[in-house]
């Protein structure tokens, strides 16, 4: 059965504590939330019109691009959407769906760190 909101929330915050010493500190400031789709607003920014293509997403400033005179916004996020990530899940066979949602968290958290899609894809070719 399908894990609820609770569980890839819990599973995405072990990811995030199993991240390296060096990038902890600043992981764990960043707000993880769980929603079922993303909003069409989110799909509107990204140009995407299936649902089911957007697993993640960071909100917020890259931590290369910010700086200490910027005055505080609101906290960085990173959403994952759990029926784009089941329905991932579906169609791969034999996948774990914790191995599933931490890949996603880590994806989402690597823009966070100023990491493009294309330097994620270099190094995890994941999606491929």
């Amino acid at each position: 059965m399908p894990r609820d909101d609770t569980h890839f929330l819990a599973t995405a915050r072990a990811t995030v504590e199993g991240m390296p010493p060096a990038l902890l500190t600043a992981a764990r400031e960043v707000l993880i939330r769980v929603a079922e789709w993303p909003t069409p607003e989110m799909m509107q920014s990204l140009g995407i019109t299936d649902p089911r293509e957007l697993t993640g997403l960071y909100e917020g400033i890259p931590l290369p691009e910010k700086s200490a005179s910027w005055p505080a916004a609101l906290p960085d996020t990173v959403w994952l959407f759990r029926q784009p990530i089941l329905a991932e899940w579906r169609d791969r066979p034999g996948q774990d769906l914790d191995e599933l949602i931490a890949h996603v968290t880590v994806h989402e958290f690597a823009h966070h760190f100023g990491w493009s899609d294309e330097e994620i894809g270099a190094i995890d070719p994941w999606w491929e």
